[in-house]
């Protein structure tokens, strides 16, 4: 990471705004960002980033048993990780 940190850092809607067609995409300025990644990942970390993984995690297919057991396992974690966000 670089030592100055732009305003947009780590915030989803201007990092990973949903676009023209209803899908989130990635600002084209933010390709040239030496921060992308770590700005990207701060941005999942937010009470926002945990929404969108949770909203992913309903539209992915959880085939039998095992897969809805799965996918409940990553919601509990995700609910268990925002959690202890918010007692930061």
């Amino acid at each position: 990471m670089t030592n100055s940190q732009k305003d947009c850092f780590g915030i989803l809607d201007r990092v990973f705004p949903v676009g023209k067609e209803g899908l989130r995409e990635i600002v084209p300025a933010c390709f040239e960002c030496a921060d992308k990644k770590p700005c990207l990942q701060a941005a999942l970390k937010t009470e926002e980033g945990f929404q969108l993984r949770s909203e992913v995690l309903d539209r992915s297919p959880a085939n039998g048993f095992l897969g809805k057991l799965r996918r409940w396992s990553e919601k509990k974690e995700l609910s268990r990780l925002n959690k202890g966000l918010g007692k930061k």
